[in-house]
């Protein structure tokens, strides 16, 4: 029996459920009526199916990327792209940024078929984004992921360099190498903020730290990519110093990334704390921060 992915209308009438397996996406598209109808229409299309598409190529896609690859969906090569800039560092493979990959491709079929003044596909919180002129985009950050917080927004607007954001951390969908809350990462397309969230996730960490508990990851995960890697599980008490200590190492790790240009921003969290990396405005070549209330900025 085939299976066949859920796709229906959320009840406020303006953005779309799609549904299949792991892969759970929210669509909203802006303009004319029948211009959002023809981008969903494109989106449910290229929905179909996809998840099979990246099935067909999993072992690869769970290996970890060194040189070239030999994968040929569309999807499954962004993904070795998005994270092959970190593969002579750190242990990665292009599933670090299955999510944010697979929202620019349906985000892309959307923009395919039809002229919009705003749309963005959000994947599990990997969000692909089109801004027409003069549009913006507001992201809601929490500052305790965890539990309930300080709701801080984030505004993204149409002459920055950012169409991708995505979050990692150890209370994710996935396994993290790092103990931070949440890090949220600013990036030219989505896959690119997908690949790096991970990787600065990866570097907020005390290795070592006795208030840390860490298990194999394919003791939680009999398939997970990440083999016999401990992965974190629990954060204990810190002091204030080593969570600054933690952060700061994520801190580095993200400028970096800045001075690569594989990032526009990133904004660490940890035990309520917060660090923001700033953004590159690509046009006046100088540095600002982004635009985020009440933080601390790095």
């Amino acid at each position: 029996m085939t299976r066949l992915p859920q796709i229906a209308l959320l009840s406020d009438g303006r953005r779309l459920h799609l549904q299949d397996g792991p892969i759970d996406v929210i669509v909203e598209a802006r303009g004319r009526a029948d211009a959002v109808r023809a981008a969903y229409e494109a989106a449910a299309r290229r929905f179909t199916g996809l998840l099979d598409e990246l099935c067909a190529e999993l072992p690869e896609l769970r290996t970890a990327a060194v040189g070239r690859t030999s994968l040929t969906g569309v999807v499954a090569r962004r993904m070795h792209a998005a994270v092959a800039p970190y593969a002579a560092d750190c242990f990665i493979t292009p599933m670090a940024a299955v999510a944010g990959s697979v929202a620019e491709e349906i985000l892309g079929a959307m923009l395919g078929a039809a002229t919009l003044d705003q749309a963005y596909v959000n994947n599990g919180g990997d969000i692909a984004l089109h801004l027409g002129e003069g549009e913006h985009f507001s992201v809601g950050l929490m500052d305790r992921p965890d539990r309930d917080g300080v709701l801080r927004k984030l505004r993204v607007y149409s002459g920055d360099p950012v169409r991708g954001i995505a979050t990692s951390g150890r209370h994710g969908r996935s396994f993290s190498l790092g103990i931070a809350d949440a890090v949220t990462v600013l990036a030219a397309t989505a896959s690119q903020a997908d690949a790096a969230a991970t990787v600065i996730a990866n570097a907020v960490d005390l290795p070592g730290h006795p208030a840390i508990i860490r298990k194999p990851a394919n003791e939680l995960q009999p398939d997970s990519d990440l083999g016999v890697r401990l992965v974190t599980r629990d954060v204990g008490e810190l002091s204030q110093n080593e969570v600054a200590a933690a952060l700061e190492s994520g801190a580095e790790c993200a400028r970096q990334l800045f001075d690569r240009g594989l990032i526009e921003g990133a904004v660490l969290q940890l035990c309520g704390d917060m660090l923001v990396i700033g953004t590159k405005d690509i046009e006046e070549q100088r540095t600002r921060p982004l635009m985020l209330e009440n933080a601390v900025y790095a």
